[in-house]
């Protein structure tokens, strides 16, 4: 069957829609705040205060994902040199999309109660991994989709779509599934119009099977439409690949921009994932807000990030990527300025009248820019990572592309706790070491060719 390029196009954004429920349903909204709320129950069971199940129930999470985090580090550009090797990335997609629905429909059985928490961080780790190297696959397609002059707009309107399907996804488990504590909906519904008992938590448990159909049904798209090159195929050969990564690792030496930006989206993208992590913390110790808030705050946040994503798509287009990324960061640096100097009194020691809104429509600002500035740097440094491969070894590249932004995941959360426990202050301790890296980022992409290796 022949394929359009347009339809081709559209296959390869569907992964984005299909697969971006994982992070906004089950990493931050949903199945996240869920899994906190068992865990500190059954360690408050076991006899810990209040706080202290807090910090257990948050300890454990973390560990989960950490272990994950290093998986993906280790096995993504080893896994990357054999697809290319062999030829093969489809079957690569193939399984770990079953990986995602697997891992995403076994976190049903996380029951309050008794949970076993082991088994399900066992299974939200199958699932995220999944979900991370599937991209890396999906992410070695770009090349054959487009050519340069479009490939920004393609990656932006990618981003833009995938960040809609989260929001939609939201929005239906917030009308029909998830339940307040009054046991019904936020559109006065009962949980799965009825048929899910919220006693036993099945509201928010049916996050897990609704993100796998969500995922199965909507890459029905990809798998028809989409075409991986023509290349032959060479088997498997794990030394073989081994090979042709080392040699690509040694190439670094000589080939100076891919090195820079490898090292500078390490440092950004560090910047970038703390900002995203610690903005809710940020608002609810400094300003107060309800979780109910912050989630209002993320949906603001994602539908910035689905809107400038696109925007910002057609400037990479047309200016290439390289200044998009650079504006993307000077935007996230003058956010975390107005962090700095912003508390529920004061705006850099000008007070705010008592039982002001101010410093919260600031805060919804700030969740505007980060949402639009965040969704272009992501998209744009996609762009710039095609640009310093070939379709040939995109794969490859792309496995590299993830263990640089897996390898130093710890620095930003780590930094903003140093910060904060010598400073004694939120505001300062989220700030001053996440500028930093961004300044460093900066720094380092003032080396990458705007071209890339093109």
């Amino acid at each position: 069957m022949t394929v359009s390029a347009r339809k081709r196009i559209w296959g390869w954004w569907f992964f984005d829609w299909a697969s971006q429920p994982y992070a906004t349903l089950l990493l931050t909204f949903v199945f996240g705040p869920y899994f906190a709320e068992v865990a500190r129950a059954h360690f408050a069971g076991q006899g810990m205060d209040a706080e202290a199940a807090g910090a257990a129930a948050q300890a454990y999470w973390g560990w989960g994902q950490t272990v994950s985090g290093v998986l993906i580090a280790c096995l993504a550009p080893i896994l990357g040199a054999v697809a290319d090797q062999s030829g093969r990335r489809m079957l690569w997609i193939w399984i770990f999309s079953a990986c995602y629905v697997v891992g995403a429909w076994m976190l049903w059985n996380l029951a309050p109660g008794e949970p076993d928490l082991l088994r399900a961080m066992v299974f939200f780790g199958i699932g995220l991994i999944g979900m991370e190297f599937a991209t890396i696959f999906t992410n070695s397609l770009m090349p054959g989709l487009a050519g340069d002059a479009e490939m920004g707009r393609v990656s932006g309107s990618g981003f833009a779509f995938g960040y809609l399907g989260g929001i939609i996804s939201l929005a239906i488990m917030l009308v029909f599934f998830v339940a307040e504590p009054s046991g019904q909906t936020r559109a006065g519904l009962a949980p799965g119009l009825g048929l899910l008992d919220y006693t036993a938590r099945e509201d928010a448990r049916a996050v897990g099977p609704f993100t796998a159909l969500w995922y199965a049904v909507f890459m029905v798209p990809f798998f028809l439409w989409v075409r991986e090159p023509r290349t032959a195929s060479r088997g498997i050969h794990i030394g073989r690949a081994m090979s042709d990564l080392w040699q690509l690792l040694k190439s670094l030496k000589v080939r100076r921009s891919l090195a820079a930006y490898l090292l500078s989206s390490m440092f950004y993208r560090d910047a970038l994932n703390a900002l995203y992590a610690f903005g809710g913390v940020y608002a609810s110790g400094v300003l107060g807000w309800s979780i109910g808030k912050i989630g209002l705050f993320g949906v603001v946040a994602a539908v910035s990030a689905a809107l400038f994503s696109w925007l910002g798509g057609k400037v990479d287009s047309a200016k290439g990527p390289k200044p998009v990324i650079m504006l993307s960061m000077v935007v996230l640096i003058a956010v975390c300025l107005v962090i700095a100097g912003m508390s529920r009194e004061a705006f850099y020691g000008v007070p705010f009248a008592a039982g002001s809104t101010a410093p919260d429509t600031i805060f919804y600002i700030c969740g505007i820019v980060i949402g639009a500035a965040g969704g272009t740097l992501q998209a744009s440094s996609r762009t710039m990572m095609v640009f310093h491969t070939s379709a040939a070894r995109a794969t490859e590249a792309f496995g590299l592309y993830a263990l640089s932004g897996k390898a130093t995941a710890f620095v930003g959360p780590f930094s903003v706790a140093v910060f904060t426990t010598l400073s004694g202050s939120q505001r300062i301790g989220i700030a001053i070491p996440l500028i930093a890296l961004f300044l460093l980022g900066m720094l380092l992409l003032s080396w990458v060719n705007p071209r890339g290796e093109r």
